[in-house]
């Protein structure tokens, strides 16, 4: 692994996103003096939260998996993940909702699942649901230490037995045909492949290592934390003050003072410099700071519209999570990703975390967030957000209707609408959050690295656009491997 050379005392960290904070807590508990540069009013980054009205709305992330992650960041300063948040596990991890009025409802127990899916796909499906969750399992012990939380230089560091092994798994091929193989209703199929999305590819397309996704969240389980997931990122952030790391909110960064193939420090937009002997960024566009050497075009994500609401209704039976599917499938992938179309029959994730977490809302109230995937703008540019937006909210919110979230409409007191524009406006590349898709020639060491070569010797990145990958599991890792960059 290739590290910083010469001294790292001073480290400024640009951004307090998830990674920034994962790196930040990291290069502390090392021994470093750490300055954390963050343009917003406070921690989180993307995991961002809006309140009003007694509405406590998160804006980002919905949906914790590994919290052990959090854990660790935490450890690295002697602290405990119990003292600083307070953690629920999900016993339905998500309900499935089809086009045909049938349910599947996810449970962390995997008996219970598996007796479910017999229950409602017939006989033979329960054993079909542990023979996956177990492939699932090998999966992971396979890649998560070789491929996923290590720093990778070149395509060689790969070569070896677990790649040999990944191989034999079929972990090259497509994703939905290698799901197929284990399950005959396509209820089941639909539920372990559309992860791919989280990747920004689709399952017709992505790679079948990324069946790997689904054990985050249906093998090993979900959780909330009280408060919602913007809890996670302010206790980072507190444990990190704690711990002596300072922080720079309402602070933007105009540029690095890059000298003889070093940053000697960090430029900020009233002209202050911020002295620093190595620095870690995260921001999304990164090359806007750093000069970095492209080969190619980069290929993004799929983006989102996300409508984040506080409402005056029970929305009783709805599930914390819940995947409501329509009927078409391949063809809505396409339209993400091949034509630029939104979707002609979407499939949303909609999330109501009050049903857990009754400190989010008022007596009688529910918070939903709902994420319909729409095509990036490098796809569409020719989409017109701000004046589309408020017909396509409307669009969305009838689908909710007629899917069972009956009256939500008329009971919505509270709201925040977020298109592919906000996101563009808020410095994300190409108008998405979930930035660099996982394609082949952007996955392991052909994504981006941690410590690109052609940069600055002394600054490192971290975050969903560069290794391991999107999603909040991965971008704590990345902040890990890019402190490993600094510490060695």
């Amino acid at each position: 692994m290739r590290t910083v050379p010469g001294p790292t005392d001073r480290v400024v960290v640009v951004g307090a996103g998830l990674a920034g904070l994962s790196a930040a807590l990291r290069l502390r508990g090392a021994g470093r003096e750490v300055t954390v540069v963050e343009r917003g009013p406070d921690p989180g980054g993307r995991a961002g939260r809006v309140e009003r009205q007694g509405y406590a709305l998160d804006t980002g992330p919905s949906v914790l998996t590994a919290p052990g992650l959090v854990r660790d960041a935490l450890a690295c300063v002697g602290e405990t993940l119990e003292d600083r948040l307070e953690l629920l596990p999900l016993e339905t991890t998500y309900r499935a909702q089809y086009a045909d009025g049938s349910t599947i409802d996810v449970h962390a127990d995997p008996a219970a699942f598996a007796a479910e899916a017999e229950a409602v796909c017939g006989p033979g499906a329960g054993a079909e649901v542990t023979r996956y969750l177990a492939h699932l399992r090998e999966l992971d012990a396979l890649q998560w230490d070789v491929f996923i939380d290590r720093n990778l230089d070149t395509p060689l560091d790969l070569l070896g037995r677990p790649l040999l092994e990944l191989v034999r798994k079929g972990g090259f091929g497509k994703l939905a045909p290698h799901v197929d193989r284990f399950f005959t209703d396509e209820r089941l199929r639909r539920l372990f492949s559309f992860q791919a999305l989280y990747a920004g590819v689709s399952p017709f397309r992505a790679i079948a290592a990324y069946a790997v996704i689904a054990e985050l969240d249906i093998g090993k389980g979900v959780w909330h934390p009280v408060g919602g997931i913007h809890a996670v990122p302010a206790a980072l952030a507190a444990a990190a003050a704690d711990a002596g790391v300072v922080f720079r909110y309402d602070t933007a960064v105009a540029s690095l003072d890059l000298r003889g193939g070093r940053a000697h420090g960090v430029r900020l937009a009233d002209g202050e410099l911020l002295p620093a002997d190595a620095v870690v960024v995260t921001a999304d566009q990164a090359d806007l700071l750093v000069p970095l050497r492209r080969r190619r075009k980069p290929t993004y994500s799929p983006s989102c519209v996300a409508i984040h609401v506080g409402v005056r209704d029970e929305m009783a039976g709805q599930a914390h999570h819940t995947i409501t599917f329509g009927a078409a499938w391949e063809q809505v992938f396409e339209e993400l990703t091949v034509t630029g179309r939104p979707m002609s029959d979407p499939s949303l994730l909609v999330s109501m975390p009050s049903r857990t977490d009754r400190t989010l809302a008022p007596e009688g109230g529910q918070v939903l967030s709902i994420v319909a995937p729409t095509p990036n703008l490098d796809l569409a540019p020719g989409i017109d957000w701000p004046t589309l937006a408020p017909r396509y909210r409307d669009e969305v919110l009838q689908t909710m209707e007629r899917r069972g979230w009956t009256g939500l409409t008329g009971a919505i007191e509270v709201e925040e609408l977020i298109t592919p524009a906000d996101w563009a406006a808020q410095g994300m590349a190409a108008g998405t959050p979930f930035a660099l898709a996982h394609t082949f020639g952007q996955t392991g060491p052909f994504r981006p690295s941690t410590y690109p070569r052609g940069g600055p010797e002394n600054v490192v990145l971290a975050g969903s656009s560069v290794q391991p990958g999107v999603g909040v599991p991965m971008v704590l890792v990345s902040g890990r491997l890019a402190a490993q960059r600094i510490t060695g």
